[in-house]
């Protein structure tokens, strides 16, 4: 028995006088269990707090609750817990208190993109589903410190046929992402539900699930749960690993059970100060998920959701990190890093510089290592212009079933068919000058 299987039988036997190892794995016997005070943190680990400590951590418990899954406590080094990425990322740190005046409590502005409760519409063609707000764990980095574990928003049926109506009524929408709180803590009757009621709307090609499950509670990956997800094909899962400390037996095997049900599985890490921040962590981490049939996909600034400075690094550390990551390991293995925009921007991509210069026929790049080079660019390119007259062009276009959308952003002013030449925000004082005058 390895060092981790011993924690676990330890803290399962302090739980229940009378358990056996084998409810260790039932899913909801671990949420039954969760450690939700600091008494009950200290009895299961055998760590003390100071009372100084244990005041401090009082209060920080009264505005974020606290959650952990007994699975996931078990993964705490209690040896040298005060720098374990584990403890770090689901125990209470008074610093969550200190709020500073960039600090938002909903950074992302998923309120004021929302046309029904529960849905954010971003994005043109793909909206944010949020059908839960239960998570396993939670989460001391989360962006949703606000919503989740609050029963102000727990989402009931009429609020899921709201947004599952919105989406019927909005014929744009191809991609729907679940997310909450976590969907997989929904039953498996009602989360069939959902899918099938998003899978009968004809639009909808795309459905994601947002979920954290494979890392705090994998056990919540059964056969019945794969099988329910198998019958709504295409489904996505992006999950959450952010140290490879937290890829062990038990969450291999989750992942595992997923990918070989046929689902694409990406993964979403979080940049935190003092967990990750590191170009060997996140390499090793890539490397263990690719290892695992887990695409990293993104890599994230940490939001400025409130009590979280304490987690964010400078924006220079994740540009150090993916230099260390783009040519030194397998391209698929590299995900992309992004800061989503405060203000409901979305994301945005933030990589190193690789081109240095150009000029009319030629780019100049650098590659990893640091040599420069140069791409010649054709001499004899004529740019298409576009005229909209689909019916005679020249290119091949056998693409029954698109449709047409307007063009927004930075696509309007590269488009031949559109004349805006500017996008100017809205309180520009020059504009408002020139419309006075004009006046």
């Amino acid at each position: 028995m390895d060092i981790f299987n011993q924690h676990q039988q330890d803290i399962a036997e302090k739980l229940e006088t009378q358990s056996e190892i084998k409810q260790w794995k039932d899913w909801k016997w671990q949420m039954r269990h969760a450690v939700k005070t600091i008494e009950a943190f200290e009895n299961l680990t055998g760590i003390r707090f100071s009372p100084e400590e244990k005041a401090s951590f009082k209060t920080t418990i009264d505005r974020f609750p606290l959650s952990i899954t007994p699975y996931y406590l078990s993964l705490i080094n209690k040896d040298n817990y005060k720098n374990d990425p584990v403890f770090k990322q689901s125990f209470l740190d008074n610093r969550e208190l200190i709020v500073s005046k960039s600090e938002m409590s909903d950074p992302l502005s998923e309120d004021h993109d929302s046309p029904v409760p529960g849905i954010t519409h971003r994005y043109p063609d793909r909206v944010l589903f949020l059908v839960s707000n239960v998570c396993a764990m939670y989460c001391r980095h989360c962006t949703r410190k606000r919503k989740v574990g609050d029963v102000d928003f727990i989402p009931d049926r009429n609020q899921i046929k709201q947004g599952l109506e919105y989406i019927r009524n909005t014929p744009q929408v191809r991609d729907v992402l679940l997310s909450g709180g976590d969907p997989f803590l929904m039953s498996d009757e009602y989360l069939d539900w959902i899918l099938t009621e998003l899978q009968a709307i004809p639009h909808v090609q795309v459905i994601r699930i947002g979920t954290r499950t494979p890392v705090v509670l994998p056990y919540r990956i059964t056969d019945k749960l794969v099988s329910v997800l198998k019958k709504h094909h295409p489904i996505w899962i992006n999950t959450h690993f952010n140290h490879p400390r937290e890829i062990t037996a038990s969450a291999k095997e989750a992942l595992a059970k997923l990918a070989d049900a046929g689902i694409p599985l990406g993964n979403q890490s979080v940049l935190l100060a003092d967990v990750n921040d590191c170009p060997r962590i996140m390499k090793e981490l890539v490397q263990q998920l690719v290892m695992n049939r887990v695409r990293p996909y993104y890599i994230y600034q940490c939001d400025l959701s409130e009590g979280l400075s304490h987690f964010r690094t400078p924006v220079r550390k994740g540009i150090e990190i993916m230099e260390s990551l783009i040519g030194h390991t397998s391209g698929f293995a590299v995900p992309t890093f992004v800061i989503d925009a405060p203000g409901g921007g979305g994301k945005i991509p933030v990589m190193p510089h690789y081109i240095m210069s150009w000029s009319t026929n030629k780019v100049i790049l650098r590659n990893y290592e640091g040599v420069i080079t140069s791409y010649r660019e054709p001499d004899n390119y004529e740019t298409t212009i576009c005229d909209r007259d689909c019916d005679h062009c020249k290119l091949e276009l056998d693409v029954q079933g698109s449709d047409e959308y307007n063009a927004v952003g930075i696509e309007k002013l590269l488009s031949d068919y559109d004349d805006t030449i500017s996008l100017i925000p809205a309180d520009n004082d020059r504009m408002d000058r020139r419309e006075e005058h004009d006046a």
